[in-house]
């Protein structure tokens, strides 16, 4: 496996890992997120543009995973990681999620944040063994506060949803 910035060529190959990493909410009962449109190409490459989307890929280059993220209030808020469910139980996420610390370390930037479903077993708990925790209300940056409220225009809060940081 390989870890590199995303190429403008992979971003429909980005939303097919997204639609295939989407699969696995359906049996948890929230089909919703399953069928939920993955980012549009220009949302992919307006983060590819500003070095924030990163793919691991197999030693043929074809990508496994990716990541995205961007500068919130001093951390790196991770918008999305998703894994190709074919390609699960690897670690590729623990990677990606490393590789985007080392990023953000070398930016500046002293933490990573991301939001997450608390009882999906590979959201808030997986991110809880990598070192992540709750963030309660009072620890809510402005810029957080302002990603729940499009989550939940967005529908996600339909399922318990959490912020979580990491140094």
């Amino acid at each position: 496996m390989h870890i590199r910035p995303a190429r403008a060529a992979e971003l429909p190959a980005l939303r097919a890992v997204e639609r295939a990493a989407g699969y696995p909410f359906r049996e948890l009962g929230m089909a919703e997120i399953a069928d939920d449109e993955p980012p549009a190409l220009d949302v992919l490459e307006s983060y590819r543009r500003a070095g924030r989307a990163w793919v691991a890929t197999d030693d043929d280059a074809h990508p496994l995973a990716y990541l995205i993220a961007e500068p919130v209030d001093g951390a790196l808020h991770i918008e999305q990681v998703s894994v190709h469910p074919d390609f699960a139980h690897r670690r590729i996420g623990r990677a990606l999620l490393t590789y985007a610390a080392d990023r953000a370390r070398d930016e500046g930037l002293t933490h990573l944040t991301l939001t997450t479903f608390t009882e999906v077993p590979w959201n808030a708990p997986y991110y809880a063994r990598l070192g992540f925790r709750t963030l309660d209300d009072a620890e809510l940056t402005p810029g957080l506060r302002k990603i729940r409220v499009l989550e939940a225009e967005h529908g996600l809060d339909r399922w318990p949803r959490v912020c979580m940081r990491r140094p």
